[in-house]
């Protein structure tokens, strides 16, 4: 499960072996979440999945982690697409500034 974005204390990643539609898994010290991109004409969606057997982000947070999500949506996607579809290994960055 390849780390591919961490951002003030929020840390993303995508597992290896996961499925469509695309999304990060997203850790923020006990909470979880699975956040799914949709796009329809490009436009984005996200859709907020709690993990099971964890605590589901906070609202704060979870706006917070969004919209990251939201700016970071083409880096996602790459990233994504070299994992599941070109299987190759990918950078972690460290975003140190709140958006």
């Amino acid at each position: 499960m390849p780390k591919i974005y961490e951002y003030l204390g929020y840390v993303l990643f995508i597992y290896t072996d996961d499925h469509m539609p695309i999304h990060v898994h997203v850790q923020y010290a006990e909470y979880a979440a699975k956040v799914e991109l949709h796009f329809e004409d490009e436009v984005l969606t996200l859709k907020v999945r709690k993990v099971r057997g964890a605590k589901l982000l906070p609202a704060d947070k979870q706006k917070e982690v969004n919209r990251f999500i939201e700016n970071y949506a083409n880096g996602i996607v790459d990233k994504w697409m070299k994992i599941h579809v070109l299987k190759t290994t990918v950078k972690n960055e460290k975003i140190t500034k709140k958006l």
